[in-house]
């Protein structure tokens, strides 16, 4: 196993958010999907869980989407398996599930297979364990193949070749403000390379932090990690609602780039934190991404992937433009 859920371990007086998370895209871009599962625990109540289900579709009006919360007999994390929530399990290399609603009904049954080595987008275990910061994040998966189906509605989808990755994150609270971004299948280069970026900015002794980004960039058979605390003056963000322009710089490497897409391919969430406000989550998983990439020694170059690029801004604003979906969280 590459992970392990963590809300097991939680103590009852303890808030705690979970997400396990899928985003996989068809070659070529354009089709899209994004499956998750959460746990939400407030202090000293039994923990909620909920299934969300994202397609996406450049060609029509909008995406479809649907979420459906359960309650704490619908969600445990077998010794071989990275979590169950009520029809839908993951595991290693396997992810099968199904989630019905009045507005849409998914299933889902998938393989999938990565050769590459989780991405820690903490640069130190301990970070894992200690109190700050509240949300941690990984990518057990971070460029994973996938084979299998999808029916949406009465629509079946064969997925072949798909490529995408599974996320982990939990913690005891959001960060204040963030962006992830991640990309894979660049035109004209090795399938294996990938981009997978996760900034935040968070509130300590009430007072909001500067960027802090974690980033890695495999190209050409090589990991160049990101970011991190002692790149924080050099991290540059820039982010709108369906937008973001960005710059992080590491050993020897410095990657800026932007990601954009259409307002309409846009799906709008409610996270909410186990204490404390919500925020309003905007993703999209067919977004454009283009990379320009400076390495000691090598000239610099352009990556691009079109409408197959994954695009999350997490925000207390409201006034963002994208119709929220009707589902409260927690």
């Amino acid at each position: 196993m590459r992970t392990e859920a963590r809300f097991p371990e939680v103590a009852e007086k303890a808030g705690h958010y979970e997400s396990f998370y899928l985003k996989l895209t068809q070659p070529g871009g354009g089709k899209g999907a994004w499956i998750r599962h959460t746990v939400h625990k407030r202090p000293k109540e039994p923990a909620t869980c909920a299934l969300w289900f994202v397609l996406f579709e450049s060609q029509a009006a909008g995406p479809r989407a649907t979420k459906r919360q359960f309650g704490a007999d619908e969600l445990d994390a077998a010794p071989d398996s990275n979590i169950r929530v009520a029809d839908a399990t993951l595991t290693d290399g396997r992810a099968i599930g199904r989630v019905a609603t009045d507005v849409l009904e998914a299933k889902w049954d998938l393989s999938f297979s990565d050769t590459h080595e989780p991405f820690h987008h903490l640069p130190r275990d301990f970070l894992y364990r200690a109190k700050l910061p509240k949300t941690k994040f990984l990518s057990p998966y971070p460029d994973a193949t996938f084979n299998g189906h999808l029916e949406v509605g009465r629509e079946r989808i064969a997925v072949e070749g798909w490529r995408g990755m599974i996320g982990h994150n939990w913690g005891a609270e959001h960060a204040e403000r963030w962006v992830w971004i991640q990309g894979s299948g660049f035109d004209g280069r090795s399938p294996e390379d990938y981009f997978d970026m996760a900034v935040g900015r968070i509130k300590i002794a009430g007072r909001t932090t500067p960027w802090v980004g974690n980033g890695m960039l495999f190209l050409d058979g090589k990991p160049h990690r990101l970011g991190g605390f002692s790149h924080v003056p050099s991290t540059e963000v820039s982010e709108e609602p369906t937008a973001a322009r960005f710059e992080l710089k590491g050993k020897g490497v410095k990657v800026s780039g932007n990601v954009r897409a259409s307002a309409k391919d846009f799906v709008a969430w409610i996270y909410a934190d186990p204490v404390g406000p919500e925020h309003n989550t905007l993703n999209c998983s067919i977004s454009d991404l283009d990379l320009q990439v400076e390495l000691d020694g090598r000239p610099a170059e352009t990556l691009s992937v079109s409408g197959a690029a994954a695009y999350e801004v997490g925000m207390r604003d409201t006034g963002h433009g994208i119709a929220i979906q009707p589902y409260p969280d927690g």
